[in-house]
């Protein structure tokens, strides 16, 4: 039995690995996961682990989709995103990403918000953190703070420059909403961003 659309072919999700397969005998709409009356808690899990990799995955195959379409459908491109019905500003979070990482360069083992949280970094310095990351099994959580505590180490007795910004508050709604989406505190994101903007600008 398998996770399978109410009326359809079966619903596959992918393996830790990459590859799809079929899992539990759940049954998944739209709007719902409808579970069977009973289930063994390494089934509920196994179900869990499954809906956990298509999320995670769905972010990677968003992101080629969206670098498929720049290339392609260059004039067609943000139209897409529209009629994506998607965040904006989400949506090309995870393009940014998909082209920061080569599909080579993709760590199955970890998610793509490990990713996301060095996708800002020169590429030495990406390897580097997301090798310990799978080598001493660090959570999204785990690597950040290791991070923040390296940068902190670094810029011990450095002199750092305070910058302030002075913003109307919708922008500063529309700059928190997107955070929130990138699941990232506001000065993390805004970071990232101008990291991100730098990185561009010398490419």
């Amino acid at each position: 039995m398998s996770i399978g659309q109410a009326s359809g072919p079966a619903f596959v999700a992918p393996k830790q690995g990459g590859r799809l397969s079929r899992v539990g005998t759940a049954v998944t709409r739209r709007t719902s996961l409808a579970l069977p009356p009973r289930m063994t808690l390494a089934e509920w899990r196994q179900v869990g682990r499954h809906v956990f990799l298509v999320t995670d995955s769905s972010a990677w195959w968003l992101g080629d989709w969206l670098l498929y379409g720049q290339h392609h459908y260059p004039d067609r491109y943000k139209r897409a995103i529209v009629e994506s019905s998607l965040d904006y500003q989400t949506l090309r979070n995870y393009a940014w990403v998909a082209k920061k990482f080569d599909v080579s360069r993709r760590r199955g083992k970890l998610s793509f918000q490990h990713h996301v949280d060095v996708a800002g970094l020169p590429t030495a310095e990406q390897e580097a953190w997301l090798t310990r990351a799978e080598q001493e099994g660090w959570t999204r959580n785990e690597m950040r703070k290791q991070i923040r505590a390296s940068r902190q180490g670094e810029t011990a007795g450095v002199e750092v420059a305070v910058v302030q910004l002075n913003v109307v508050p919708a922008r500063q709604k529309r700059w928190q909403s997107a955070a929130e989406s990138a699941n990232m505190e506001l000065l993390e994101w805004i970071t990232v961003v101008l990291d991100k903007a730098s990185a561009d600008n010398e490419s």
